[in-house]
């Protein structure tokens, strides 16, 4: 039987501005899938997004939702989540969004631990504002910022979630439709800073000046690139290179809650003020 997408869209903002074989419409409807098996109700559900290609999904979506600033999303969403932590909030975006121009916001959101699932379209590219490349873009590869190739490091969106200090984080690609929806319906229901990566392919922006020649061909790399996080045991840095670790790559639920620490907070500056 097929799954009804409809009763979650804005009809009226239909067609969507994403160029052909772009892998964002999968994310979208894996978001959407994960969202049903959680059952939200969606006066009860918060989508927030920066400014971007993927940070145009909320306005596709019937939920509240809220389109901020270029790298805004999870100082708003923390904000929104501090006013009513009963409220589900999902903040979506691309690389460049959410953590270059926000990355501040990003490390610090982990930080906290505050019951929020960030979804990272990783595209390696600023796709809607020119191409220039992103921290994610891999050294080496053509942007229209570095047409001799990018000299930078890449960052690491999952280590570096993990390292700052979110409980969950996992990650997978854009080829991998089936997975989407599993690895957000987990990120929502853990209790605290769920960052869900999902490596995709910008075959305008990045596609045509790194020498792809069509979106599937895109596709196939994420394919052929994916590892299983269960069959990387024993494999090296080296073995790992150019690879794309898969599935859900930490889990931590004995950290606490930020709202719900600062709820105690609360009451205690209460009973000292009365």
């Amino acid at each position: 039987m097929s799954f009804d997408y409809e009763k979650y869209l804005r009809p009226g903002k239909l067609p969507h501005i994403w160029c052909p074989g772009c892998g964002h419409g999968i994310i979208l409807k894996g978001l959407i899938r994960a969202i049903d098996k959680c059952r939200l109700a969606k006066n009860r559900t918060a989508i927030v997004s920066g400014i971007g290609c993927a940070s145009r999904l909320p306005g596709y979506v019937d939920f509240n939702t809220v389109h901020t600033a270029h790298g805004r999303a999870a100082a708003f969403a923390t904000g929104m989540k501090l006013a009513d932590p009963e409220l589900t909030v999902i903040c979506v975006g691309g690389d460049g969004d959410g953590v270059a121009i926000g990355g501040n916001h990003f490390i610090h959101a982990c930080r906290r631990n505050i019951d929020l699932t960030y979804i990272i379209m990783n595209n390696n590219i600023y796709g809607m504002t020119g191409g220039q490349f992103s921290p994610c873009t891999p050294t080496g590869a053509f942007a229209s910022t570095t047409p001799y190739g990018n000299p930078d490091p890449v960052f690491d969106i999952a280590r570096l979630a993990i390292g700052a200090g979110a409980t969950f984080v996992a990650r997978t690609t854009a080829y991998h439709a089936l997975q989407i929806d599993k690895l957000i319906t987990e990120g929502i229901l853990h209790k605290g800073m769920a960052i869900i990566e999902v490596v995709d392919g910008c075959p305008t922006s990045y596609g045509r000046r790194n020498k792809f020649k069509s979106p599937s061909d895109m596709m196939t790399w994420l394919k052929d690139a994916a590892i299983p996080v269960e069959k990387t045991e024993g494999m090296s840095e080296k073995d790992l290179e150019g690879k794309i670790v898969t599935g859900i790559l930490h889990r931590d639920e004995t950290r606490p809650e930020y709202c719900e620490q600062y709820a105690l907070l609360r009451e205690r500056a209460q009973r000292k003020e009365g």
